[in-house]
């Protein structure tokens, strides 16, 4: 098991909960877009963000940011070690660096007094894209061990100034490389690891490689919090976070739904009420499990087997509740029978 950390209130690590991370692409100098980008992403499901601070201006705005943030915040600083000193005096509840990029160890000492005076963990985070020239002339490019060499360089690093309050990040393009390297880290340290896929780009490829990465790590037991990486709005990114935890069974706080593909045996049109179901069940929160399924072949097994489920057959389809047969009713009333259904039991505390 990994040691435990706070960010601010939410724990990290140490058999906590995976947390969902997400980061501004807001200008950090503009408190109001920021903040208004913040509260659509702690809305969407993030639990800590992160907010770049490249320069002094946006350093300045952070308090003000803070002040008003529903969720903790994590500075992002590169090469200035002097904007670090000041995010760790602005509210923010932790500290993302590279201890290799800002200036020497006598920066490095300087930053985790800081962070040790207020409070804050300091994540180490090792990209592919920026890893030290020796290391990559050492193993002939970017490995996972090469990765973990950097990050376990800073660690000492950090530890020689008295500091162990660490996150570890080691993040590539590469989906294979990035899992790698996150399984050589958490055999050879306990600092809680955040885990992510970088630079996937956007759409329905940066999804795909996210969720296998990220879902590949978290079923070997591996990450204490994570990013989804996505080009474009941020929003989209705890969105999906969530259906990966919830995809490998980390988290149940709202209806999971199992569905066939559909075949040429569907006699019902199942896409349709498949996207009605889901539809009105999204304000649900109780974690269920409802099936929606097309024929009479793998259709009775798995909806007798959810806390609620339809088995689809000509025209019409068999109602189930917790494996009990509750009645044949024609295609057009199955979803209002359905969700009749929970609501009335969800009203009387029945699931």
């Amino acid at each position: 098991m990994t040691k435990r950390l706070m960010v601010g209130s939410v724990p990290v690590g140490g058999g906590a909960p995976v947390s969902v991370q997400s980061m501004c692409n807001t200008k950090t100098e503009d408190p109001v877009s920021t903040l208004a980008q913040i509260r659509a992403l702690a809305a969407a499901g993030a639990e800590i963000v992160r907010l770049a601070v490249p320069h002094p201006k946006a350093a300045a705005a952070l308090r003000e940011i803070a002040d008003s943030s529903p969720v903790p915040l994590v500075a992002d600083i590169h090469f200035d070690y002097r904007l670090a000193l000041t995010a760790a005096e602005s509210g923010m509840a932790a500290v993302r660096i590279n201890p290799g990029n800002i200036g020497g160890k006598e920066n490095v000492r300087k930053v985790a007094d800081a962070c040790r005076a207020n409070g804050l963990p300091i994540r180490i985070g090792i990209n592919g894209g920026s890893l030290e020239k020796s290391l990559l002339e050492k193993y002939g490019g970017v490995t996972p061990e090469a990765m973990v060499d950097s990050a376990l360089g800073h660690v000492r690093l950090l530890n020689e100034f008295g500091f162990d309050d660490i996150c570890l990040s080691l993040k590539c393009s590469d989906v294979a490389g990035t899992v790698a390297a996150n399984r050589l880290a958490a055999e050879r340290t306990d600092y809680p690891l955040h885990i992510g896929v970088t630079e996937t780009g956007g759409g329905e490829q940066a999804v795909i490689k996210s969720a296998a990465g990220i879902g590949a790590l978290l079923l070997a037991g591996i990450g204490d919090t994570l990013r989804v990486s996505l080009t474009g709005d941020p929003v989209r990114e705890p969105e999906v976070g969530l259906m990966i935890l919830r995809a490998v069974g980390l988290r149940r706080d709202g209806p999971e739904l199992i569905a066939c593909p559909t075949c040429g045996r569907t006699e019902i049109d199942l896409p349709a009420l498949y996207a009605e179901v889901k539809d009105r069940l999204k304000d649900i929160r109780r974690p269920l499990k409802v099936a929606v399924m097309g024929c009479v072949v793998n259709g009775p097994g798995e909806a007798s087997g959810a806390d609620y489920g339809i088995a689809g057959g000509r025209d019409y389809g068999i109602l189930f509740r917790k494996g009990e047969r509750l009645g044949k009713y024609p295609a057009s009333q199955l979803a209002d029978r359905l969700l009749a259904l929970i609501r009335a039991d969800l009203d009387e505390g029945r699931t």
